[in-house]
C-alpha cells in the first residue's frame, strides 16, 4: 500500500531517492556520498570526496523506509550486509565508520581514500577506517527497520551480529557501566576507545530494546540494561541535562560541556523516557537556541540543520507540535539546489569535539555543504518517524 507523505516530506524524500538513482542507475547495492561541494566550492576536500559515512547512510535507509521507498532503502541495506560479511581485514562482522560511495561490487567492501600529491601516495582517514560503537548501532537499527518492512531474515541476522560485536567489543562493567567508543585507527594499528558517550549509549539502548522484543537473548538484554544504567547516570537532575558521557578513565564529563544530540536523543531513544528527562529540552532551548533553530554545542556560531531537524522530531514526540513545525520549517529553508539540506546556514559550526584518534585539537566542524544526514533527519521529522523504534510517532 502506498504511503501518503506529509507535504513537507515529499521534496526531501524525492531528493534522497534521486541521489540513489544517480549514484548507481542500475540495480544493486550502493552507498551514498555524504556531502556535496558547497556554493563556494568546486570539489570536496580529499577526505570527503569519496566518503559515504555509515551513520548518514543508515539514516538514509530509515528515511527511505519512512517515505515508503523500501526498494531504494534495500539497496543501501544490502550494501551494509555485504560490508559486514566482506571486510578487507577483519572477520568479526564489524561495520566501518565509512565506505567508498557508489555501487558496491563483489569482494571486500572498499573504504574511502584519496591520492595525496604531497606524499605521492594513496591516503586514508584513521577515523573513517575505524568502527565506533554508535555507528555500528545505527547500521543495525537501519537493518532492523528493513527487516520489519521486508521480513527478510538476513537483515535481522546481520543486525544481531552487529549487536554481538558491540557486546563483545565495547561493554563496560565498571563505574557507570554502559558501552565505550569502539575501535579507532588504521587496520594494522587499531586501538580501543575507552571513553563512553551518551549519544552512543542511546543508540545501543534502542538496538538492545528492539532486538529484545523480537529476538530475546542475553546479548539484547545486556545492551538494553547496560546502556540504561549509563544513561541514568549521565542525567544530572540539578542541571536538568545529560552529560556528554565520560572521559577515557571513566570520569563524568562536566555539565558545562554539552551537545544537542546527547541532550535530546534519550527522549526518543528510551521508551518511555523518565518524566524528569524532559528538563533536557528546556536546557537545550536555553543554551543552544540559534537562528530559529539550534546549534551543536552552545557556541552560537551558526545553525546546525541536522540538529534542528532532530529537535523537531523530539518536540513532536513530546507533544509540542507548534514548536516541531517551526523547527522543521527552519531546517527545510536550508534546502540546496540538489535537494539535500545544507549542514549549516552558512559558514562553519563548531562541535567542540575531535574528529578522530589523530586529531591534535577539537577539529570537528560542520560546513555549509549539502548533507545527506541533515536531509534524512528532515525526512524523519516531517514523517514523524522515530528511527530508534522504527515506528511513527502518534499524534
Amino acid at each position: 500500500m502506498a504511503v501518503v507523505l506529509p507535504a513537507q516530506a515529499a521534496a526531501p524524500c524525492e531528493a534522497i531517492a534521486r541521489h540513489v538513482d544517480i549514484a548507481a542507475p542500475a540495480s544493486g547495492p550502493l552507498f551514498l556520498l555524504s556531502y556535496e561541494p558547497g556554493p563556494d566550492e568546486t570539489r570536496l576536500p580529499g577526505p570527503l570526496a569519496t566518503t559515504a559515512f555509515s551513520y548518514d547512510n543508515a539514516l538514509a535507509t530509515i528515511a527511505l523506509v519512512s517515505c515508503g521507498d523500501v526498494a531504494r532503502a534495500r539497496r543501501i541495506g544490502d550494501a551494509f550486509v555485504d560490508a559486514a560479511h566482506n571486510d578487507r581485514t577483519f572477520k568479526d562482522g564489524r561495520i566501518r565508520n565509512a565506505y567508498r560511495a557508489g555501487p558496491v561490487g563483489s569482494g571486500a567492501a572498499l573504504l574511502p581514500g584519496w591520492w595525496d600529491n604531497s606524499r605521492r601516495a594513496w591516503s586514508e582517514d584513521a577515523y573513517q577506517d575505524g568502527s565506533q560503537t554508535g555507528n555500528v548501532a545505527w547500521v543495525a537499527l537501519a537493518l532492523l527497520t528493513l527487516d520489519r518492512a521486508t521480513h527478510e531474515g538476513r537483515y535481522r541476522e546481520t543486525a544481531l551480529a552487529l549487536a554481538e560485536w558491540i557486546a563483545k567489543t565495547a561493554r563496560e562493567t565498571n563505574g557507570p557501566m554502559g558501552f565505550s567508543g569502539g575501535r579507532a585507527g588504521f587496520d594494522d594499528a587499531q586501538t580501543r576507545l575507552a571513553w563512553r558517550s551518551t549519544e552512543h549509549n542511546v543508540d545501543v539502548h534502542a538496538l538492545g530494546t528492539w532486538l529484545a522484543g523480537e529476538a530475546p537473548g542475553p546479548v539484547p538484554a545486556a545492551l538494553a540494561q547496560g546502556s540504561q544504567t549509563f544513561l541514568d547516570a549521565m542525567f544530572d537532575p540539578t542541571a536538568g541535562m545529560f552529560r556528554l558521557g565520560t572521559t577515557p578513565d571513566g570520569t563524568r564529563q562536566p555539565v558545562e560541556k554539552f551537545a544537542l544530540d546527547a541532550l535530546l536523543w534519550p527522549l526518543i531513544g528510551v521508551q518511555p523516557p523518565p518524566a524528569a528527562w524532559r528538563k533536557s529540552i528546556d536546557f537545550a532551548v536555553r543554551h543552544l537556541a540559534t537562528n530559529g533553530g539550534f546549534d551543536f554545542n552552545g557556541s552560537h556560531n551558526g545553525l546546525w540543520t541536522e540538529g534542528t531537524a532532530q529537535a523537531s522530531l523530539v518536540m513532536r514526540a513530546m507533544g509540542q507540535q507548534k514548536a516541531a513545525d517551526n523547527l522543521l520549517a527552519v531546517a527545510l529553508r536550508q534546502t540546496s539546489p540538489s535537494g539535500y539540506l545544507y549542514a549549516t546556514d552558512g559558514g562553519r559550526v563548531a562541535t567542540g569535539l575531535a574528529i578522530g584518534p589523530q586529531s591534535k585539537s577539537n577539529d570537528f566542524f560542520y560546513f555549509h555543504r549539502p548533507h545527506l544526514g541533515a536531509t534524512a533527519w528532515a525526512v524523519l521529522a516531517a514523517n514523524g518517524f522515530n528511527p530508534f523504534t522504527g515506528s511513527r510517532i502518534s499524534p
